[in-house]
C-alpha cells in the first residue's frame, strides 16, 4: 500500500485534486484493530469548476495514462483498489482539510482524524459503522473537545447520545 500512497501523492502534486485524506476502513486501521475492508477510500477536494457536474474523468485519464486501470468504481494502483470520493458534504470537507499527518511505512500521508471518522459513522449510521464506532470508543484516544465541536456543528450530538445509551446504557 505504500507504493499506492506514493502514486496518490503524485496525482495530488499533478493538480488532480487540491487535498486528500484516507477514509473508511483503511483510515480506521491507523487507530483501531484491523477491520474488514476491500478498498482504499480517498476523499478528495477537486479543483474549483464552473460546472455543477462533478467529473472524475481527469483522474481516470491520468491514472490510465500511467498504466493503472479502472475496475468498477475503483482504480487499481499498485495492486490496491482505490476509490476516489469527491467531498460530498461539509463534514467530509472539514475532515479532509483537518486531516492528520501520518506515515504508512516511510511514506507520509493524510488520514481523517478519529473524531471526523466517528462523526461520519454517526452520519451514515450503518450496522458496520456502529460496530466500528464502539471499537473507536474503546481502542483509541479521542480529543473529546474536538469531537463535541464537530458533533454540535453537524447536529450529530443526539445520534451520539442515542448510540451510547443503546451500547453502554445510561
Amino acid at each position: 500500500m505504500e507504493k499506492t500512497i506514493q502514486v496518490i501523492e503524485k496525482a495530488q502534486n499533478a493538480g488532480l485534486f487540491s487535498s486528500y485524506a484516507i477514509g473508511g476502513g483503511i483510515a480506521a486501521l491507523f487507530y483501531i484493530e484491523p477491520v474488514v475492508t476491500f478498498d482504499l477510500d480517498i476523499f478528495i477536494i477537486l479543483p474549483e469548476s464552473s460546472s455543477p457536474l462533478i467529473s472524475l474523468s481527469p483522474i481516470y485519464s491520468w491514472f490510465s495514462a500511467r498504466g493503472y486501470k479502472p475496475s468498477q468504481e475503483q482504480i487499481v494502483i499498485e495492486g490496491i483498489a482505490v476509490q476516489f470520493i469527491p467531498v460530498y458534504n461539509d463534514l467530509v470537507k472539514d475532515g479532509v482539510l483537518d486531516a492528520a499527518e501520518k506515515k504508512y511505512g516511510n511514506t507520509p500521508t493524510r488520514v481523517l482524524k478519529p473524531e471526523y471518522l466517528i462523526a461520519l459513522m454517526l452520519q451514515t449510521y450503518r450496522s458496520k459503522d456502529k460496530e466500528r464506532l464502539s471499537m473507536f470508543l474503546q481502542e483509541t484516544t479521542i480529543d473529546y473537545p474536538l469531537l463535541d465541536s464537530i458533533l454540535l456543528k453537524y447536529n450529530l450530538k443526539t445520534v451520539f447520545e442515542t448510540f451510547k445509551e443503546q451500547y453502554y446504557g445510561r
